[in-house]
């Protein structure tokens, strides 16, 4: 996807026998990793599979959408696979997929935490199935260490945190006191929003945090801990920073209730109904990552090494771990990003990684 318009460790090795591979070229992967030669698989046997937590929330369910929109330009279909933010349950799901058949396997997953993410990656590694993962890993997790995640992508979360934090600081008139919803905490993209908004702080120092408790990047979770929080800082509140969409429509809705309209409420994610939010005054910002983006180029990326368009060892070091463009939207901007157009373009093996801005460092 596209926007119309838009601002111009230590880690085990794993050695791979060699296997003669239905549907690709029957070559040995060697300890380098999957070449070119190696990787030809003919483009009618890949098989992309998506994983998100749920389709319930509306930027992970775009984000599948995005990978519906990839693998029908190369003329297949994904497998569509939600975990319900347990676990346990993705866990589960990898595991079946790996143990079946892996040749030209390519899957795009986000890992529920960071603590997922090593068994994800050492089980696509030993099965020779393509891994891309986005968002979240822990930080001593080598993506060049392994021979089958190519590629892991994330945003700037505290540069994200920060902007909704000024912007929200600027809505309140630079004082005032304000709450905070922070995501799953076992997550880089919660810890690093939340670090973001500590940095605006740093700066507003008229702005004062009343209150933080984490809702889960629940919309639901969000209603009940604002509700609460609400009746516990009464009129003190004037700004509410939620480190997602969901979070903040929970809170929006909160506010509703209480009969609140005078308290501005910022996200991160711009899912739809949070760019009418802002359309609508209700909500004064949020950040866009493209979630269908997300969702077409984990895949396009693991289709483009298996099939042999491109080899692993010609990626760049940059570009097997780092961080994708994103965007601020408030009410000067949102019509810029309420139209998302399709652009195969994006897709293309020249273009995979034409949107990194530098290497997670």
């Amino acid at each position: 996807m596209r926007f119309t318009s838009r601002p111009a460790a230590a880690v085990i090795g794993v050695t791979l026998a060699a296997t003669a591979l239905t549907g690709c070229t029957e070559e040995a992967v060697g300890t380098s990793g999957p070449t070119e030669a190696a990787a030809a698989c003919d483009p009618a046997d890949v098989k992309l599979v998506g994983q998100v937590r749920n389709e319930s929330n509306p930027y992970e369910a775009a984000w599948l959408d995005g990978g519906d929109a990839f693998a029908e330009q190369v003329g297949l279909t994904q497998e569509r696979l939600t975990y319900d933010g347990d676990s346990t349950r993705q866990q589960e799901q990898i595991s079946q997929l790996l143990a079946g058949d892996t040749d030209c396997l390519v899957m795009n997953v986000l890992p529920n935490g960071d603590s997922d993410t090593p068994p994800i990656v050492e089980g696509a590694e030993g099965a020779g199935a393509y891994l891309v993962t986005q968002w979240n890993k822990p930080a001593d997790l080598n993506v060049a260490d392994y021979q089958y995640w190519l590629s892991h992508i994330t945003y700037d979360g505290v540069a994200s945190g920060k902007q909704i934090g000024d912007a929200l600081a600027e809505a309140i008139g630079g004082s005032g006191g304000i709450i905070a919803l922070q995501g799953i905490l076992d997550t880089g993209a919660a810890k690093d929003r939340f670090a973001g908004l500590e940095e605006s702080l740093a700066a507003n120092t008229g702005v004062e945090l009343l209150d933080d408790q984490t809702a889960n990047f629940s919309r639901a979770e969000a209603l009940e801990v604002t509700k609460t929080l609400l009746s516990k800082h009464g009129d003190d509140v004037k700004g509410i920073w939620a480190a997602n969409d969901d979070m903040a429509l929970g809170a929006l809705e909160a506010l509703q209730q209480a009969g609140r309209t005078d308290v501005a409420v910022v996200g991160i994610d711009a899912v739809p109904d949070a760019l009418t939010a802002i359309e609508d005054g209700a909500m004064t910002a949020t950040v866009s990552s493209d979630g269908p983006w997300q969702g077409g180029i984990g895949l396009a990326i693991g289709y483009c090494v298996a099939t042999g368009e491109l080899a692993v060892e010609d990626i760049a070091a940059e570009d097997r771990a780092w961080f994708a463009e994103q965007f601020l939207i408030t009410a000067d901007n949102v019509a810029d990003f309420t139209s998302p157009e399709t652009d195969p373009a994006d897709f293309e093996c020249a273009n995979v990684f034409n949107r990194s801005q530098g290497a997670i460092s």
